[in-house]
This record gives C-alpha cells, structure tokens and sequence, in this order.
C-alpha cells in the first residue's frame, strides 16, 4: 500500500479545506470518481443538484434524490459541505414562469424554497451560497426575476430567510469575474458593504474563480480577499479551475497551469482563506465540455486530475504548496 500523502491529507494537516464540485450520477456510476472525491477531498459541493430546476420537478414536488445523495457522501466521509445555491437567474424550473405570479407571490415563492431546502439540509450542510451572480458584469445590479419582483431587497430577504431557518450555517454571496480588483469586484464590494450597513446576516463572499484563459494577477487577489475581510466576511474560491484559450496555449500548458494553481494557493494561506473548491473531480466532469461554445473556445483540461484520474502537475502543486515542500 502507498504511503504517500494525499491532497486531502495536505489540506487537512494545514487546516485547510480542499474541495471538488460532485455529481450524483458519477458517484453512483464511476467507481474511480467517488474514491478520487473520497481520498483527495476533504470538502464537497453538489455541482447541480441543489439548484431550483433540479429540485423542483413539479410546482409542488421536490426531488432531494441527487441533493442527498452527495450531500450523505460528504456527511459519511467528514467532508465540509456547501450548498450550492439558493437563489439565481439561471437553472429553474422548466415549468415555472415569472409571469404567472404577482410580485407578492414570487416572494412567497421563494420564502418558501429557502426555508424548504434550507430547513431540510439544517444538521448536515455547513455553508450556503444563498445568492449567486447577482452582479452583471458592467457592475450594476443583474435584472432577473427576482430583482424585477423585490428589487435590491431580494438579497436582504434571501439572506435573512437562509438564517431563520438554520442560524448556524455560514451564509455566501457567491459570483465569478471578481477574484481580484475589477470593476466588477468593486460593484460587489459596494453591494456587500450595503448589505452589512442594513444588519443582512451574511459571513462572506465566494470568489469562483474560473480562470479561463485570463489569469487574476495574485497579488491583485489577494488585495481583493482582504479587502472583503475587512469588511468582516470570510472568504471562499468556490469554483476553481485552469483553462487556456483553444487558439492561445502556452508552450507547456500543463506546467503553467500548475504554477498558477500553486500561486492561488499560496495566496489563499498567506491571506487566510482557508477553503478552495474546483468545480469538478477531474477533468472528464469539467462543465467546459458541455456548457454552450466554451468547449470550441477554451480548452478541456482544467482540473488537478486527467480523464483518467492521474494527478497531473497541477495535483502536485497543490499539494506542496499545501505541504510546504514545493516552491519550484
């Protein structure tokens, strides 16, 4: 038997949590991905299962069936669990139109979501990301359906609803575009500041972190997570992973995206962010495969394991940076 560490032990001996965005479907399936998640991970996020058009099947009927799936794996194996996520323009239910409600009634709508699956996960998941890309990309307020019902207010009740039902879970505003000082992390500086001037209960921000061919310069993200701290709020990556543009790769792609993966962790223990979730276990579950032209645009490749489950640079450089015996 192998005595080599594990990633997980890594983190786990550094206080740190390492995690993987799962899927239900491969955890049942796929062998080799449960043992990678097990082994390897020491953190767990569903990947879908907890958004609004998976739960909800029907107006009046939720399928918890993956949610618990995934949610039980990370119980059963010690894992930190997020939720992931509560509130979002994106993936609802098939059926639901916001036409059909009155301002009144989508509110009720999504009282009763938060507090349904908030309440249901009360003893076994450890944060929420309660609201997810709010924020457009020039900055101002995204117009979804619930801003065009509640206006900004949505976030305040979002919030406040997610702690009336479990007032010990630690509560996230979660978006991508924002990992270091931008116009967009600025926008949701502003937000966030407000959000704390009105008493929101909310504990911190999730930084993505899809680093898709743009790289973050780390020093920049590192100004950018203290500056969220000294607001009070902690700080998560939340969806990390390394792409290259398709037409634009480096001479040695996979050495690169090591060393940007080894920097990004190396800021995170020199900031106190103590918890980094790549959104996928390897690089045959990365959504850059599926999601719309992304797959012709960047490449396939972004995660710490290959198709096949080897660790590739990007594993090892992790985990030195975790371990403090990788500075090349």
């Amino acid at each position: 038997m192998s005595t080599e560490q594990t990633l997980r032990e890594a983190a786990t001996n550094r206080d740190f949590r390492i995690g993987a965005a799962l899927a239900a479907r491969a955890l049942r399936s796929d062998p080799s991905y449960w043992k990678a998640a097990r082994n390897e991970f020491n953190a767990v996020t569903p990947e879908n299962a907890l958004k609004m058009g998976p739960l909800r099947p029907s107006p009046h009927t939720y399928d918890f069936t993956d949610a618990d799936a995934i949610v039980d794996f990370g119980r059963e194996n010690d894992m930190y669990v997020r939720g992931h996520t509560l509130v979002w323009h994106n993936q609802k239910p098939e059926w639901f139109q916001a036409w059909d409600y009155t301002d009144d009634q989508l509110r009720k709508f999504l009282r009763d979501h938060i507090h349904t699956v908030v309440g249901r996960y009360r003893s076994s998941i450890d944060a929420w990301d309660v609201v997810n890309e709010a924020v457009a990309d020039d900055g101002t307020l995204r117009e979804t359906v619930w801003y065009d019902a509640l206006g900004e207010e949505y976030l305040d009740l979002a919030f406040q609803w997610a702690r009336e039902v479990n007032p010990e879970a630690d509560l996230y505003y979660n978006d991508y575009g924002a990992d270091a000082i931008n116009e967009k992390s600025d926008a949701i500086y502003d937000l966030l500041e407000r959000l704390l001037e009105r008493d929101v209960p909310i504990d911190g921000v999730g930084l993505q972190f899809h680093a898709l061919a743009g790289r973050p310069d780390p020093e920049s993200v590192a100004e950018n997570i203290r500056r969220f701290q000294d607001l009070g709020l902690d700080v998560q990556i939340t969806e990390m992973d390394v792409a290259n543009a398709v037409d634009d790769q480096p001479e040695d792609p996979l050495a690169e995206q090591a060393d940007y993966y080894r920097e990004i962790v190396e800021v995170c223990l020199e900031t106190d962010c103590d918890t980094l979730v790549t959104w996928g276990v390897h690089d045959g579950s990365t959504w850059l495969r599926n999601f719309k032209d992304f797959s012709k645009r960047y490449t396939d490749d972004p995660l710490l394991f290959d198709d096949g489950y080897e660790p590739k640079p990007a594993y090892d450089a992790v985990k030195g940076a975790l371990s403090g015996t990788d500075r090349s």
